[in-house]
C-alpha cells in the first residue's frame, strides 16, 4: 500500500480512542468497526512504524514508551485537524470581510444605496469598496467580488449578470446655453465630446436615424479614467457625455443635465456582471450572500 493510500488521520483517531476507552472493543463500537478490524488496524500501523505502541493484556491496554509519544502527538495532531476545519466551516456563517472592487459610478448611484440594508441584514459582515474603471485582477487585488460592465474575458472567471442599462447623451443647461443644443449628427459632431481614456468595448458613440446606423467618435482633447468624472465635467458645462442611464437618472430628474438626440438613442445597453473567481467550487457563505443580494436588489 503506497503512502498516499493510507489514511493516517484515520488510524490516528482509532488508535487513540482505543487508549482513551482502555480497548479495542469499546473503540471499535465507538468508531463503528469490529473488535478484529481495530486489532488488525493498530498491527498494521505497529508494523508501519517499525515499533510496539501497545502491550496487550487479557484486561487493558498498556502503552510503551513509544505508544506514549505517539498518543500524546496524535492527540495534538488530531486537535490541529479538528480546528482547522472548525475555521474552514466558519464560511459557511455569513461573517467577516469581504472586499469589491466596482467602478465610481456604480458604486455611487447603484451599490452605496444598497449597502445599509445589506449590513441590517448581515450585521456579522464588513465591506470594503474600491473604486476604479480598470479592469484589475481580483486575485492581485484580493477583491472577493468585481462589478464589472461587458462582456467576461478571462476564463478563470465566474461572472453573474445583474441587469443592464440604457446609455444616454447628456449636456448641462449651462453648455447648451452657450454652445447650442444639437440637433443632428453633424451638429453633435462640432461639440466637445468627453472620452475615456481608457480602451472600452464600445469606444464610439452610436446613432440611429430610421434605419441608418451612424457613430461618431469621442474628442480626444477631453479623456477621463471614469465615468463619476466624465458625469462631474458634464455637469460643470465642460463637454457633452455619453453615460449609464443610472449614473445620470438624479441629475436628469433635477434639472442638472438634459438628454441630447435622444430621439437618436439606438437603445443599446451596458450589461453589469458581478464577477468572481472560482469555476463551479464552493464560495465562501459571505461571498453567496453578497451575489445573492445584488442579484434580487440591483435595479438598473
Amino acid at each position: 500500500m503506497s503512502r498516499q493510500d493510507i489514511n493516517r488521520s484515520g488510524e490516528m483517531e482509532v488508535f487513540v480512542r482505543a487508549v482513551e476507552l482502555g480497548g479495542f472493543t469499546a473503540a471499535a463500537k465507538a468508531c463503528g468497526m469490529t473488535p478484529s478490524a481495530v486489532s488488525k488496524l493498530v498491527a498494521r500501523l505497529e508494523k508501519r512504524l517499525g515499533a510496539r505502541l501497545i502491550n496487550r493484556s487479557t484486561r487493558r491496554l498498556l502503552l510503551t514508551p513509544e505508544g506514549c509519544g505517539f498518543y500524546e502527538r496524535s492527540v495534538t495532531i488530531l486537535a490541529d485537524i479538528g480546528e482547522a476545519e472548525r475555521h474552514a466551516s466558519a464560511g459557511e456563517q455569513v461573517a467577516g470581510h469581504i472586499r469589491i472592487n466596482t467602478s465610481g459610478s456604480f458604486g455611487n448611484h447603484v451599490l452605496a444605496p444598497l449597502v445599509p440594508a445589506f449590513i441590517a441584514l448581515y450585521p456579522d459582515v464588513s465591506l470594503e469598496v474600491f473604486h476604479t474603471d480598470r479592469i484589475v485582477d481580483l486575485m492581485e487585488e484580493r477583491a472577493d467580488v468585481a462589478i464589472r460592465a461587458g462582456p467576461l474575458k478571462s476564463s478563470s472567471l465566474t461572472a453573474r449578470k445583474l441587469g443592464a442599462t440604457r446609455k444616454m447623451i447628456v449636456a448641462s443647461p449651462d453648455y447648451l446655453r452657450r454652445h447650442g443644443v444639437p440637433r443632428s449628427p453633424a451638429e453633435l459632431e462640432r461639440h466637445c465630446r468627453i472620452g475615456f481614456s481608457y480602451s472600452r468595448a464600445i469606444e464610439d458613440w452610436p446613432l440611429q436615424s430610421g434605419s441608418q446606423m451612424m457613430t461618431l467618435p469621442a474628442t480626444r482633447n477631453l479623456l477621463v479614467g471614469d465615468g463619476e468624472a466624465m458625469r462631474h465635467l458634464a455637469l460643470a458645462g465642460a463637454g457633452i457625455a455619453r453615460l449609464a442611464a443610472f449614473t445620470v437618472k438624479a441629475d436628469l430628474d433635477a434639472g442638472r443635465l438634459l438628454p441630447v438626440l435622444e430621439e437618436l438613442n439606438p437603445g443599446d445597453v451596458e450589461e453589469f456582471y458581478a464577477v468572481y473567481i472560482g469555476q463551479g467550487g464552493p464560495l465562501p457563505a459571505r461571498v453567496r450572500a453578497l451575489l445573492e443580494f445584488l442579484r434580487e436588489n440591483v435595479r438598473l
